[in-house]
């Protein structure tokens, strides 16, 4: 059976995220002083050095103790890691390290939250940040608030042998392709969450549903759970009217040459970025033996 090829970009944080740095002011503030900030703007883009590394700054150099809009994301090699908003920045995408790449996917995901709940949901009241930004307490009712995660299943449909089958969504490039995707409803597992998906955006029934690998999505707090799953090219393929622009059923070549091109249209067909992790679950499957 397939796998990932590899293991998604944005899921291959080597960071220490123990909840002791966060709590423990004493450890924030020696964490700061040997510590880098990372700046990420508004459209979550954070600026790059000429090899493709973030470039990080000094925190010394912003105070000797973190300021009210600083989130920790991490340590390091004994090196505390931050972020803080700012107006500019540039795009990173998959040109990050594993580090790089771990540290910007939280640092996005952070200062998004923080962006959205500067309110008391309970009461209305003003919160403010503590935690090293891991927390918000609202100062009226003093409820603590946390970033939330949205899960959402993303599924390879495949016909066990060399037939897959995707879809594209209105309003995405043209000739892009990619898996299925849809988010957890309360109440409901993961697995059915893929068939009740698979069902409601392609009207095919599934079997055989296998999970793969996950990755962050932090625009703006998803966890993208990869699962596999088999169908019957026989059944007809009903897209989901408004969602589903066209969906259908692809040859293992006709993909594969289609992820060869990096993005590239091969005779009108285009596969997701290399960043996503419907990317390497696409690569994983056209590139079994």
């Amino acid at each position: 059976e397939f796998q990932l090829d590899v293991n998604p970009l944005l899921s291959r944080s080597t960071v220490d995220r123990s909840e002791m740095l966060r709590r423990d002011a004493g450890v924030n503030s020696d964490v700061w002083t040997s510590g880098r900030v990372m700046f990420v703007d508004p459209k979550n883009r954070t600026p790059l050095l000429d090899d493709n590394q973030v470039a990080f700054q000094r925190a010394i150099e912003f105070g000797d103790v973190p300021p009210p809009n600083a989130v920790l994301l991490g340590r390091a090699a004994g090196i505390g890691y931050w972020a803080m908003r700012v107006d500019h920045g540039h795009e990173a995408g998959a040109v990050l390290s594993d580090r790089d790449a771990g540290l910007f996917t939280t640092a996005v995901g952070l200062l998004s939250w923080h962006d959205n709940a500067n309110y008391c949901a309970a009461c209305g009241a003003a919160t403010v940040r503590v935690r090293a930004g891991w927390e918000r307490r609202c100062t009226g009712c003093d409820r603590e608030e946390y970033p939330r995660t949205d899960p959402a299943v993303i599924c390879l449909v495949h016909d066990g042998a060399d037939q897959v089958l995707l879809a594209r969504q209105p309003g995405w490039p043209a000739g892009r392709y990619s898996v299925i995707a849809g988010f957890v409803e309360v109440g409901e597992s993961l697995e059915a969450c893929v068939h009740r998906e698979i069902a409601e955006e392609v009207g095919v029934e599934v079997s055989d549903v296998r999970y793969l690998g996950s990755q962050p999505w932090p625009f703006p707090r998803s966890l993208m759970l990869g699962f596999a799953a088999v169908a019957d090219p026989a059944e007809p393929v009903r897209p989901n009217d408004g969602e589903i622009e066209d969906a259908r059923w692809m040859h293992r070549e006709e993909v594969r040459a289609a992820l060869d091109a990096e993005g590239t249209a091969v005779n009108g067909l285009r596969m997701p970025p290399g960043i996503s992790i419907a990317h390497r679950m696409l690569r994983g499957w056209a590139t079994q033996r």
